[in-house]
């Protein structure tokens, strides 16, 4: 999943991010309710983490700012603030779970699974894609090929799993920068065309057909 956790406390943040970076998740931070805001305006997101306490804006104005401007991405609330009202207003607010701190990492990460799991207002996604012999998981977080399991790292994983989202068209630099780094802007690296790389080596090297093709001059397309 992609998840934006804006947290000010960067001991939580750390552990959080760790954590769900270690399951696989791809997590971007922010630390200011201003900048959670924009960047949660543009709905790539599968979840969002917000705590209630922010400098710029508080959790409570961004979600309502965010539904709003009917953006329905699924928000946890993580606050201190643990009373009755407390969460009676967070859900009010627009937020679709409530956590409070101090908390297991382990009911933290099965909550956010089943926000993913019941996006409001959204059809199912689907949680096996294919291309010819490669099958990828999403709910295992497994890739096999012909049968043979292949080891991705979290940023070759989300790689891939846009590349069969988007299986038989050309996707562009520009549009993976967006939505698997989340870069709104070029940082003139070669930084896509290095995982690419990689992620061959690991789902085409060891086999007979290519799957992941380059179109010269516009970008890549995953056929099958």
């Amino acid at each position: 999943m992609k998840i934006l956790l804006i947290e000010d406390d960067k001991t939580t943040a750390d552990w959080v991010r760790r954590g769900l970076s270690e399951e696989g998740h791809v997590v971007d931070h922010l630390a200011d309710g201003r900048e959670g805001l924009v960047q949660a305006m543009n709905g790539s997101y599968d979840v969002l983490i917000v705590d209630r306490m922010l400098p710029g804006l508080d959790g409570l104005s961004l979600i309502r700012a965010l539904r709003s401007a009917r953006v329905e991405t699924p928000a946890l609330f993580l606050t201190a603030l643990g009373g009755v009202d407390d969460r009676i207003e967070g859900l009010r607010a627009g937020g679709d779970d409530y956590l409070v701190k101090p908390f297991v990492f382990g009911e933290l990460s099965a909550r956010v699974a089943a926000l993913a799991r019941r996006r409001a207002g959204q059809p199912m996604r689907e949680t096996v894609l294919r291309a010819a012999d490669l099958e990828m998981d999403l709910v295992a977080r497994k890739v096999t090929r012909a049968g043979q399991r292949i080891d991705l790292l979290p940023r070759e994983f989300a790689l891939l799993e846009y590349l069969l989202r988007n299986k038989g068209r050309v996707v562009t630099r520009t549009m993976l920068l967006e939505s698997v780094w989340n870069l709104h802007f070029d940082p003139q690296t070669n930084v896509v065309e290095t995982q690419v790389s990689r992620l061959r080596a690991k789902v085409d090297k060891p086999f007979d057909r290519e799957l992941i093709q380059t179109v010269r001059g516009a970008g890549y397309r995953i056929d099958g």
